[in-house]
């Protein structure tokens, strides 16, 4: 029976980072993965839906987009990332574990090669561990709908690994996978239907970011259905067809699902240290990354090496706190990472909480902070959140100020021929003089919103971040204007409604106090300064607001061509005295 310091369940971003690192730095580590090492994100999910969305952009042909995608997804090949966990000391075992009680795991190896008989079974293998790491990562989920498993479906994965090219193809949810792998489809010439039974594409974030790339999406030749769920769905002589709340038909020859995932958590055997959640349900995790048990487990009959002491900061709730202390002695430690945690599942928070985990294990006390974890989807335009959303302060019941400023104004959109985009910052009025958010659409958004995320992380004060200066001419320029105007805010330089203007007004250069206009609570600043249309929290901007140019041609949107800019629209004048963005004064929960 090997004994290890540390045994990792998945061998995905998470896994293999803390795997890799621990074992460099002493700890006996065993990784147990059944799949591909390094996860989905450099095969099936990240990399390869990134390389398709490129050569969209180029204007590449499918086939020449297909090689490069697979190319850059390493054909599924995985023998360079398995090669790096042994360069690193770990012990990397092919097969699927299951818990069997307190520090000891139970592996099932991968069938091996019999060139005679076909696959030949493996004898179990039990380790015994003094930590244990689940990195198992998420699993999609299909929506509860009549006749769906009985058609022919892709999963994202799915969809990232074959060749083919669906002539008529249907996207359930439009969160980002399903706004990106619809673009992509739309882009290469396939009939693409995106159907969210939500009201406006990008669910949960700032309602501007989903009606701009929706529009973005429309001008591919995406046809979204917005608002009705999928209800029913069969096969038909030609395909399948599927039925939405509202009566609406849509034949297909494909259905692709995008409506969300859950963690991975099935036939682990976590039951056995005291640790329950079931489907749909996030792992009770403290703030050091360690899984709390939440039911009662059984005796271990060696207590861990050594514990991590609690550090100050984010506590777990009492009932959890109480099954930690009695679950240090019970379980060992158990930790977990990534995205069967539920926290903010992206790869780059698989990474962060790896990075905490590590720390963790080689006696360390790190603490993971969530305030700043970027939201990002890469279509075009692409869309860039991080922090506090509007929906989520109505959640939580905190008073916005929100500033936003139009990409439309800045110097580089008229260099760029491109003025689809806008930004908008948060503040809580409860503490105004730090950011607590922030959205944005635009060209290349995830690349030039970096400063915001550090912003908000390491609370720096809005007098230090409006003394930033930004190059021009860049996108970049659109932060600064907003930050200005929540600068002034907090310092209580607003006036009364009455002298402000539209969302992305003038140019990027500092307002004054006396020009900034203030709507009151959950209404928008108007051109003149008067209460605009946006009584739920709008901020003066129509759905249109920094979209900016025309549909284009089917060729020109299919090579990732730009659009072309609004007719009649007056060249970028530069910046003036008094040019200013909208100022909205605290809003209560209010839902973007």
């Amino acid at each position: 029976m090997p004994d290890f310091d540390v045994v990792v369940l998945g061998g995905g971003t998470s896994g293999s980072l803390i795997a890799a690192e621990v074992s460099r730095a002493g700890r006996s580590t065993a990784l147990v993965e059944a799949g591909l090492v390094g996860g989905e994100a450099p095969y099936l999910a990240d990399m390869a839906s990134k390389s398709l969305l490129q050569s969209a952009r180029r204007g590449e042909t499918w086939e020449h987009a297909v090689a490069r995608r697979d190319e850059v997804a390493g054909h599924l090949d995985d023998t360079a990332a398995a090669a790096q966990l042994a360069e690193a000391g770990v012990t990397l075992i092919r097969g699927t574990g299951r818990i069997t009680g307190p520090g000891t795991v139970v592996v099932q190896p991968n069938p091996g090669k019999d060139s005679r008989s076909g696959p030949a079974a493996a004898a179990p293998l039990t380790l015994r561990y003094q930590d244990l790491v689940v990195c198992t990562g998420s699993e999609p989920v299909a929506p509860p709908v009549e006749g769906l498993a009985d058609v022919p479906a892709w999963t994202s994965a799915e969809a990232l690994t074959c060749p083919d090219l669906p002539r008529r193809l249907v996207v359930l949810g439009a969160g980002p996978v399903g706004c990106e792998l619809a673009q992509i489809y739309a882009a290469f010439g396939s009939q693409v239907t995106l159907i969210e039974a939500e009201p406006h594409v990008l669910p949960g974030e700032a309602q501007f970011t989903g009606e701009i790339l929706g529009d973005a999406l429309r001008r591919t030749g995406v046809d979204l259905r917005l608002g009705s769920a999928v209800v029913k769905a069969e096969t038909t002589d030609e395909g399948l067809a599927l039925t939405l709340a509202d009566g609406t038909r849509i034949e297909a020859d494909r259905v692709l699902l995008a409506s969300g995932r859950r963690p991975r958590l099935s036939g682990l055997g976590l039951e056995e240290l005291g640790i329950t959640a079931g489907p749909g349900e996030m792992l009770p995790l403290d703030e050091h990354c360690r899984v709390v048990p939440n039911a009662p487990g059984k005796a271990v009959p060696n207590a861990p090496v050594k514990t991590v002491p609690n550090a100050p900061g984010k506590a777990a709730p009492s009932a959890q706190a109480k099954g930690a202390a009695a679950g240090t002695k019970a379980t060992g430690r158990v930790w977990a990472a990534g995205d069967v945690t539920a926290v903010a599942p992206y790869t780059h928070t698989a990474r962060y909480q790896a990075r905490i985990i590590a720390a963790n294990l080689l006696g360390s006390t790190r603490a993971a902070d969530y305030r700043a974890i970027p939201r990002t989807v890469y279509t075009s335009p692409s869309v860039y959140t991080v922090g506090m959303s509007p929906s989520l302060a109505a959640a939580t019941g905190v008073d916005l100020i929100t500033v936003s400023y139009d990409l439309a104004e800045t110097a580089r959109a008229q260099v760029e021929d491109d003025d689809r985009g806008r930004v908008e910052l948060y503040a809580d009025a409860g503490s105004g003089d730090i950011l607590v958010g922030a959205a944005a659409i635009g060209p290349d958004a995830e690349e030039w919103m970096g400063e915001v995320t550090l912003a908000i992380r390491a609370r720096i004060p809005l007098a230090v971040l409006t003394d930033v200066v930004h190059a021009f001419p860049t996108y970049g320029e659109a932060v600064g204007t907003p930050l200005r105007g929540l600068a002034q805010r907090s310092a209580g330089g607003g006036v009364a409604a009455g002298g402000g203007v539209a969302a992305g007004g003038g140019g990027p250069e500092d307002a004054s106090p006396e020009a900034a206009g203030v709507a009151g609570p959950g209404t928008a600043a108007g051109a003149d300064g008067s209460p605009g249309p946006g009584a739920n929290g709008s901020v003066g901007a129509d759905a249109e607001a920094g979209t900016g140019g025309d549909a284009g041609s089917a060729a020109g949107q299919a090579s990732g061509a730009l659009p072309s800019r609004k007719p009649g629209r007056t060249a970028h004048r530069g910046p003036r005295p008094g040019d200013h963005p909208t100022v909205t004064q605290p809003l209560r929960g209010a839902d973007e």
